[in-house]
């Protein structure tokens, strides 16, 4: 069993950045891939953003794409999403979400790939 603890959010202008944390319990954390997922009032849960366990293959939705960045420290059991430029449509809960992988270089943008999945930390940016 994992248990992720996201923290982080707030309430931003258009244009700041902000950086989401996910610590993970467990001492296999380098053993899963990890990924952000986000939900708007209104809207379906939506891929942020995902990391392989090894050799640090990301994705990014393509919204996102060169305004967010996906990092992870095995060592502290925590995976990063690091946000710029945000914009009032990136108003939404954002998500942390684990798989075992073993160690795999793969990453996945389906949030149906994923087991265990945080509470939610709310990211509010104004115009």
């Amino acid at each position: 069993q994992v248990q992720l603890l996201e923290s982080g959010g707030g309430l931003v202008q258009s244009g700041d950045s902000l950086r989401l944390s996910c610590a993970a319990s467990g001492r296999t954390f380098s053993t899963y891939t990890m990924g952000w997922f986000r939900r708007a009032p209104g809207k379906e849960r939506e891929f942020v953003a995902a990391v392989s366990s090894i050799s640090g293959t990301t994705d990014y939705a393509a919204s996102v794409k060169g305004r967010f960045t996906i990092s992870r420290d095995n060592a502290k059991n925590t995976v990063y999403l690091q946000m710029n430029i945000l914009k009032p449509e990136d108003t939404a809960v954002y998500y942390c979400a684990a798989r075992g992988t073993g160690y795999s270089p793969i990453v996945y943008s389906s949030d149906r790939f994923y087991t265990y999945w945080g509470q939610g930390t709310q990211v509010t940016v104004s115009s």
